[in-house]
């Protein structure tokens, strides 16, 4: 583990380098600033859970890796079901959040639409980050209990800023 834990923590800085190119849009912005942690943390969550629970079907013997798996289908449409859920919540509260704190810069329709989009796009990828990985420690005989999940929450937690940012140049 300890190769894969030193690429990641490389990736990690990369994504600090990222965000520190965005300074000055999150500083006119302030709502989008409430947003980067939120959208870095729900990006490494869903991965998470999708994981996981790919992780236990696989040790129960449930997992096959085809395309018309019904437990990997499911998965995926209960991945980003959730995304389309929680994210318009969250920019939702960003916007919130921010305007209390200290008045409004982006409107709220804005904000909903950079968390929404964001989210939507964080959980198609955590989805194929999570197969992938998965799918590599079964063919490399590891326990993808030890394996998947680091890999995938710093994948999607650099993720989370990249597309975070994409978006925000998209719409914004």
């Amino acid at each position: 583990m300890l190769p894969v834990l030193l690429v990641l923590t490389t990736v990690e800085l990369a994504s600090g380098l990222v965000l520190d190119t965005f300074e000055s849009t999150l500083l006119q912005y302030p709502s989008l600033l409430v947003l980067v942690p939120v959208t870095i943390g729900m990006a490494g969550n869903l991965g998470s859970i999708l994981a996981a629970r790919l992780s236990t079907a696989f040790h129960l013997g449930l997992l096959d890796f085809s395309p018309d798996d019904d437990l990997l289908l499911g998965n995926a449409v209960a991945t980003i079901a959730l995304s389309l859920t929680l994210f318009p919540l969250v920019g939702a509260g960003a916007w919130t959040i921010q305007t209390l704190v200290a008045g409004t810069a982006l409107d709220f329709v804005t904000v909903v639409l950079v968390a929404t989009t964001s989210g939507a796009v964080l959980a198609v990828l955590a989805i194929v980050i999570t197969l992938i990985a998965t799918y590599a420690a079964y063919r490399l005989e590891l326990d993808p209990d030890d394996v998947v999940i680091p890999v995938v929450t710093n994948t999607c937690d650099v993720l989370g800023v990249l597309v975070l940012f994409g978006v925000v140049l998209a719409l914004v």
